[in-house]
Parts: structure tokens; sequence; C-alpha cells
């Protein structure tokens, strides 16, 4: 993804979660330097966006090939106190590449030398 373009994948809150460390795997093939933003956001069915946890990173590609780079992160977030139709989101977006594909999450776990991405609650 290339700057400015972000990307979302979403899931429906089945109850609770506690306040506590928040720890993202997001491993990814970089293919252009790119700078990325990654956030994790609860997203109330009655419209509201609410931040948990936010991490930037740069990365440049491999000298070559294009194994997985790794990256890990956590930080603390708040309490979500679900509601029906509540969702978790796990947002990237690209804050410089000129590249629509710049950074590419690594869908291909170990075959490409990396993780598929998560998240760990806490």
């Amino acid at each position: 993804m290339g700057a400015g373009r972000s990307l979302e994948a979403e899931f429906t809150l089945l109850g609770d979660v506690p306040a506590g460390e928040w720890r993202l795997i997001a491993d990814g093939i970089i293919i252009f330097p790119v700078d990325v933003r990654f956030e994790i956001i609860w997203r109330q069915a009655a419209g509201a966006d609410v931040p948990i946890a936010m991490w930037d990173q740069h990365f440049d590609p491999r000298p070559q090939g294009f194994d997985a780079q790794a990256y890990e992160v956590s930080a603390q977030g708040p309490a979500i106190d679900q509601q029906p139709g509540d969702q978790l989101i796990f947002r990237y977006t690209g804050t410089n590449a000129t590249q629509p594909m710049a950074y590419i999450p690594n869908g291909d776990g170990e075959l490409a030398m990396g993780r598929i991405p998560y998240i760990v609650l806490p």
C-alpha cells in the first residue's frame, strides 16, 4: 500500500476485553522503502472509533529476495465494554511510499520465513 492508502481487517467482538497489554505481530514483505502506521481500533456499533493502540515503523526492502521481515510490538490499551455489533479493527496505512504494494502482510507464514499477522489481546 502506498502513501495515504489504508487497509482494514474487521472482527466482530464477542465479549468484553480487559485493559492491558495488546501485542501485534505484523510480519510483512517489503517491496519498496515505506513508513507504515499500524492501528488497533474499537469500532463501536453506535458509530465511534476508539483508538486502542498505534505504532509507526519504517521498513526497507531486503537486499535480496522477498522473505518476510519480522515486526512485533506491544502497547497498553484501555478496556473494551463490548456492545452488540462492536468490532475490533486492525488498520495499516502507508504514510510515505508512492508504490501501491510497498508493504504486504505476510500471508504465507513460514513459507516466507515469517509469521502470519495476528493480534494478542490482554
